[in-house]
């Protein structure tokens, strides 16, 4: 039986110290993905960075061949052009998927 393995979101193709922008520290540990494997929550964090590294990994694991740079343009179009109102994760990643060519 061959069985396809999701990948870890955890691993990369971001680690922390690729990310472009600063986050806060956080002292919270309720939903660190290191800690849980991923995010208990369907709201996106923006200031979180390790909630950030999940999401963008994850974007770029599912539709952009696990390739750092798309990551970072991922990371780089949360910070800069998502709306604010998108907080879900499926809506921020239907806004990268349908806004991706333009930006």
């Amino acid at each position: 039986m061959n069985t396809l393995l999701s990948p870890d979101h955890r691993a990369g193709p971001l680690k922390k110290h690729d990310l472009q922008y600063s986050y806060p520290h956080s002292t919270a540990g309720g939903d660190d993905p290191t800690k849980r494997g991923e995010p208990d929550s369907s709201m996106l964090n923006r200031h979180q960075w390790y909630e950030m590294l999940y999401f963008v990994n994850k974007f770029a694991n599912t539709v952009g061949n696990s390739r750092k740079d798309v990551a970072q343009k991922a990371e780089r179009l949360i910070h800069t052009k998502v709306p604010g109102n998108l907080r879900s994760h499926a809506h921020v990643s239907d806004w990268l998927r349908g806004n991706w060519t333009y930006n």
